[in-house]
């Protein structure tokens, strides 16, 4: 029996609509910042000249995609080492109050390739571990850094549909700058001041000591955590300060709060869908985008919630009140319906900020999570990766149509050819590579048992989760499962590598082949790409695919898993 309420629908519904009424506003504002024109110029233009002058960089110098792929492949690693090595000394370095030590080798590395590829993946509690200038000069940059290469991708494939004959994709000093400094920058600064206001902490001091009602004392911690929360969500970073993430009364104190936060996580994802279809000519091409995107979206965050809605039988016949759902793990402020919206939120844009645990959902509420990941970032997906990955996708889908018609696709006025097509094979063959070899090997060897808390097919859930969660750099895991080995925090972290550098190589390939080329007008053989019949043929290619992939393990996870909850066994 299904208890989902009239308001729980009303809150995901308004939700869609308050993130496609998003999408124009903050489009136009990456579209100026894109074309070199952003928003607040003049005040910051001296600035801008100064960061220039100082890397020694003319951002007037346009990049060829091996260019902008050299430039941003050293910058990320050289941000992967020193993140790594203020981990380790953070023992000896200022701003530490509660005096932790170093970092562990095998989390520094986790921890630092996480960050740097906007995965977040957490294997450690945040306020016991990292202290406030790890936290602040490590983590946070790190989550601009991160959020910003991401944008920067998407204009490189944005400019190479939009160009004509042209040899350059951009400059990716310049596009960084501006993203971080015209964009992420005043937007989380407003963000961050708001979420003061609403009660989030900004402070350096140590732990407050609270006297509770029997007359012992608790330690509560304390930080710069607005800083941190605004750009965490923003940028779909989704690592917490706290260990509890978005959970913590301190990051997420009240429903206004958690509804900003999840608005947050979609804003600029949503935008750069209009962006595309500004920067070629004809909006409509993003709004299609924007709605094969959130007709997914409303897929399985509808589903997500009827299974929470519904509940866990195996609780009811101990005595559970079948009326107030699956409340194992949630937060009682939110409910089934906030938390199964803010999971389904969370994993389709690749942000892995949690309100709830998601190893305590239901089977089949676990499994939407599990699934939007698997189908890599093109759900909304992290800021920039969710339009060059859901781009990904229309290039085949073209293919495809391209087959149905007889002639050559043709996808916004480029010709779709065999170096196009076989480069966005090899970008989306990255997920199912990484996620299930890493999954298959974890399964059979020791160390990877070890990490787990459960058996069966929860226990395989878990692994999938957590090499889904890596590769599709998205950092929210199944709680259950401790990755802070070496073998889990390696082999994670080799996932995330792949899962983000792996797919960018391919895309920003795609981008220069395709800026090299001539316009080619739409004839009477074109196959449409703004109606209705392309969206679900974007939207089923995108199921058929992952479907195809995963239905095997997931048949023996969560599939598994729901039947045995039916039948009332436990693992």
């Amino acid at each position: 029996m299904q208890h989902t309420t009239p308001e729980g629908w009303a809150l995901i519904f308004g939700f869609i609509a308050l993130t496609a009424l998003m999408a124009k506003p903050f489009g136009l504002w990456l579209y100026a910042v894109m074309e070199g024109r952003p928003p607040m110029q003049a005040p910051l233009a001296a600035v801008e000249r100064a960061l220039y002058r100082a890397a020694g960089v003319d951002p007037a110098r346009e990049q060829g995609w091996r260019g902008y792929a050299v430039a941003l492949l050293l910058f990320n690693m050289t941000g992967i080492v020193l993140l790594y090595a203020l981990q380790r000394l953070q023992g000896v370095l200022p701003l530490n109050p509660q005096d932790v030590a170093g970092v562990p080798a095998p989390v520094a590395f986790n921890t630092a390739v996480s960050f740097v590829t906007n995965t977040n993946w957490q294997s450690y509690g945040g306020e016991t571990t990292m202290a406030h200038l790890v936290q602040m000069l490590g983590l946070t940059v790190q989550n601009f850094l991160s959020a910003a290469t991401g944008i920067a991708v998407a204009f490189a494939i944005i400019r190479g549909f939009a160009r004509r004959e042209a040899a350059g994709i951009g400059n990716f000093w310049a596009d960084l700058t501006r993203i971080t400094l015209y964009l992420l920058l005043p937007v989380c600064l407003v963000y961050a001041l708001l979420l003061i206001a609403l009660g989030v902490p900004q402070t350096l001091a140590g732990a407050a000591v609270a006297t509770t009602l029997e007359g012992g004392e608790q330690v509560i911690a304390l930080g710069p955590v607005a800083s941190q929360l605004a750009i965490k969500m923003l940028g779909t970073n989704g690592g917490g300060f706290f260990n509890a993430n978005s959970a913590h009364p301190l990051e997420n104190p009240d429903e206004f709060s958690n509804l900003l936060q999840m608005l947050s996580i979609f804003a600029l994802g949503a935008g750069l869908t209009w962006t595309f279809g500004k920067a070629v000519g004809n909006t409509k091409q993003g709004w299609a985008i924007l709605a094969a995107m959130l007709l997914l979206f409303t897929a399985g965050v509808s589903t997500a919630y009827v299974a929470e809605a519904g509940g866990n039988p195996i609780h009811h016949a101990l005595g559970v009140d079948p009326a107030d759902g699956n409340m194992e793990g949630k937060e009682t402020r939110f409910g089934p319906a906030a938390s199964a919206l803010f999971a389904a939120v969370t994993t389709a844009a690749s942000c892995g900020a949690v309100n709830a645990m998601h190893d305590s959902f239901t089977p089949i509420g676990g499994f939407v999570p599990l699934f939007n990941m698997q189908l890599g970032e093109i759900i909304i997906g992290g800021v920039g990766a969710g339009l060059y990955g859901i781009l990904l996708y229309c290039i085949l889908a073209i293919f495809v149509a391209g087959l149905m018609v007889g002639r050559t696709p043709e996808y916004v006025g480029k010709k779709i050819e065999a170096r196009e097509v076989k480069l966005a094979v090899l970008a989306i063959a990255v997920l199912p590579l990484a996620i299930l070899g890493f999954s298959a090997t974890a399964a059979v060897l020791p160390a990877g048992l070890e990490g787990l808390q459960d058996q069966g097919p929860h226990g395989l859930s878990e692994i999938l989760y957590a090499y889904s969660s890596a590769t599709a750099n998205n950092g929210s895991a199944f709680a259950g499962l401790t990755a802070s080995n070496p073998f889990w925090a390696s082999t994670l972290a080799v996932a995330m590598f792949v899962g983000r550098f792996f797919i960018i190589l391919p895309v920003l390939a795609i981008a220069g082949s395709l800026a090299a080329k001539t316009a080619t007008p739409a004839g009477p053989g074109s196959f449409p790409t703004t109606g209705a019949l392309w969206i679900g043929l974007l939207a089923g290619l995108i199921l058929v695919l992952g479907g195809l992939t995963f239905l095997p393990s997931l048949a023996l996870g969560p599939a598994a898993d729901h039947l045995a909850m039916i039948d009332g066994r436990l693992f």
